[in-house]
């Protein structure tokens, strides 16, 4: 039967019928079925970003909405703020909210952090028309060898050994566009310019290894190929065998320990020359959670990054950007489809022996499943032994690259 775009509950439904009987008979790549789950799939998630928008919520536009809703004036939220002049230079989008005002406002008028954060981000270095050099981590820059030992050289020197190690990547203040939430310190001025450096070092060592990897074409990318690199999890050596896979697509895998003070695991982007790069941080050291941010960053190389952004991810905090949305969706459907999770022992009656058959059945690790269950229910005490703790790091011993 001709597929064709979904506009019913019915149609709906009975797509994703199909999609789970595609999936248990596991087509072999570029197949005929294979092309049609891939299809549906896309039909599918349509249908969904249609009837089901993640819009991302403009964090001013939020407070407006709650004074308004509460009958609040300006002079109502000085608590919240600490003096009128600063309630009317954030209302105003001269002035970022701070982590107190954004905890002061969560409380007192049950305002989501995750919509608030957005507004904590200060514009970038470069739209303020200046650069303060000396906010780069530079001590621990040095002591992981990204530049010389500066010691007590001029300022002005300093600014310039900053300013090469940045323009080496080619990066410039602005060009990156940081689309995530973070949290804690990576909300400061100060981790904004660690986020920084950290993304010039990903992108030269990615320079670095482009001898080593292939060509890059788009339509490599598919649902497909994100389900075949996720059952690559099913074994000992999967981490190193999926960024064989990867660069051999043409995908450079960088993996670089994140900075001080940024809550970061992954991030996806393009070098000037249109070459992909995803950075890795192995920020928890487990199966789970490395295979889930691997799978995420590649989603967003398939579906999102353009040459001037970069998507620098927090995996730990909730997000309401579309694009972040799909990402964790096309990763979560690669591991475990939606038509068969719930219908599983593994989701009805969690233990060890159910969600290894499951695991067994979906050809991917445990650890991804038990990983699952844990997120979902937000109780990660639970099958701590099954997520493959202290796992991911011992497969990449080398140097720096295994910085606790």
């Amino acid at each position: 039967m001709e597929a064709k775009v979904v506009r019913t509950e019915e149609q709906y439904a009975a797509y994703l019928d199909e999609v789970q009987a595609l999936i248990s008979e596991d087509p072999k790549l570029n197949s005929k079925k294979s092309e049609r789950l891939e299809l549906l799939t896309v039909l599918l998630e349509a249908y969904e970003n249609s009837k089901y928008p993640v819009e991302s919520p403009d964090p001013i536009d939020a407070i407006l909405f709650r004074m308004n809703e509460k009958g609040l004036k300006q002079a109502d939220l000085v608590p919240y703020f600490g003096t009128s002049s600063r309630v009317s230079e954030v209302l105003n989008r001269k002035r970022p909210l701070t982590v107190q005002m954004i905890r002061a406002l969560t409380i007192g008028l049950g305002i989501s952090a995750d919509t608030l954060v957005g507004a904590s981000l200060p514009d970038s270095p470069a739209k303020k028309g200046a650069v303060d050099w000396s906010k780069f981590p530079i001590k621990e820059m040095t002591r992981r060898g990204w530049i010389e030992n500066v010691g007590k050289v001029a300022k002005d020197n300093l600014e310039e050994i900053v300013k090469g190690f940045i323009s080496e990547a080619g990066l410039e203040f602005g060009a990156a566009s940081f689309r995530k939430a973070f949290y804690g310190e990576a909300e400061t001025p100060t981790s904004r310019y660690a986020l920084y450096a950290w993304l010039a070092r990903v992108i030269q060592k990615a320079r670095d290894r482009k001898p080593k990897i292939g060509s890059f074409d788009p339509a490599e990318l598919s649902t497909s190929y994100l389900k075949e690199l996720a059952q690559l999890s099913r074994f000992d050596a999967g981490p190193l065998l999926a960024v064989e896979q990867l660069e051999k697509t043409g995908i450079a895998v960088v993996i670089e320990p994140a900075l001080k003070g940024t809550l970061l695991d992954g991030a996806a982007l393009k070098d000037s020359d249109g070459t992909p790069i995803i950075g890795l941080t192995l920020r928890y050291d487990r199966l789970d959670h490395f295979w889930f941010t691997l799978v995420h960053e590649v989603a967003h190389i398939w579906k999102h990054v353009d040459g001037n952004e970069a998507f620098l991810d927090d995996l730990d905090s909730s997000s309401e950007d579309r694009k972040e949305a799909e990402a964790n969706r096309l990763a979560t459907e690669a591991f475990i489809p939606r038509v068969q999770w719930r219908r599983s022992d593994a989701y009805t009656t969690p233990n060890k022996d159910t969600i290894e058959r499951f695991a067994k059945d979906l050809k991917i690790h445990p650890a991804v499943v038990a990983g699952r269950l844990r997120k979902e229910s937000a109780n990660y005490s639970l099958f701590s032994d099954m997520v493959g703790q202290n796992q991911v790091r011992q497969l990449f011993p080398s140097g720096e690259e295994c910085e606790a």
